[in-house]
């Protein structure tokens, strides 16, 4: 796991699926325990996914709200 990951669990999107356009960072636990259960996906999808499975399963998630904050606050436009 690289810092930079964790930014990408709140700002990219489940890009196909039932939660598809759903930030991974708010993926329901049951559907990335699924996803544990039945493998991830290839690629980097399936290592974001896998690290956010890590994360709520361990009950880290309020780890991530600092990350959470607009843009603009982050120095970005």
């Amino acid at each position: 796991m690289k810092p930079e990951d964790l930014e990408k669990l709140v700002t990219r999107t489940m890009p196909f699926g039932k939660y598809e356009g759903r930030l991974i960072a708010d993926l329901p636990g049951p559907y990335l325990n699924w996803f544990a259960r039945e493998g991830f996906p290839s690629g980097e999808i399936g290592q974001l996914l896998h690290l956010m499975h890590e994360i709520d399963h361990n009950g880290l998630g309020p780890l991530l709200d600092p990350l959470r904050k607009a843009p603009s606050q982050r120095g970005e436009t």
